[in-house]
């Protein structure tokens, strides 16, 4: 199984390696980007466990790229979390909210209650992973078991056959009966 990503966007460079710092030691990949441009980028090319964002960027702020992730089929279940330094401002809060985040967190935070928060998506991508694997193999394994029936019908259809042509055969009648479907 592959290791989780979380998607680190801020456009200072300083905050960036405050959360790398902050996930140290989480079993997480983590992909550090200066924009909300970069991010979408990001998100074309490889699925996250979670996206940490900073609500106020240059250019395109964070508000509209949780707008676009959110948008897009293959990100818009991708869990946001909004990292702001604003003022607990409940309208910027709801802002987040209203385009999707499932947190919005202002700084100073605490890093011991962050990294736990991303933990929590962490483990979820992980359990996502293995139901997926999981699924893969059912349908593989239902695959397989057609297959088989398939190829013990033609059997028996074959063994029949030739009972028909050479006669009367206990044995070979004995053999037929187990081959039934219903004698499982």
């Amino acid at each position: 199984m592959s290791t989780a990503r979380v998607l680190l966007v801020d456009d200072r460079s300083e905050n960036l390696l405050a959360l790398e710092a902050i996930l140290q030691g989480l079993p997480v990949t983590t992909i550090a980007v200066t924009s909300g441009e970069e991010a979408l980028k990001r998100l074309l090319s490889e699925d996250y466990a979670a996206i940490l964002l900073d609500a106020q960027m240059p250019g395109m702020d964070g508000f509209e790229t949780a707008r676009h992730i959110k948008q897009r089929e293959k990100t818009r279940h991708t869990p946001i979390i909004f990292l702001t330094a604003a003022d607990r401002d409940a309208h910027l809060a709801m802002r987040g909210y209203s385009v999707g985040a499932v947190d919005y967190i202002t700084k100073p935070f605490d890093p011991w209650m962050l990294r736990t928060k991303v933990k929590v998506f962490i483990d979820l991508w992980a359990q996502g992973q293995a139901l997926r694997q999981n699924s893969e193999r059912t349908k593989d394994l239902r695959a397989r078991e057609e297959h088989l029936r398939d190829r013990l019908s033609a059997a028996r259809e074959s063994l029949a056959d030739w009972a028909e042509s050479h006669g009367p055969d206990a044995e070979l009648e004995r053999i037929l009966g187990m081959l039934e479907p219903d004698s499982r």
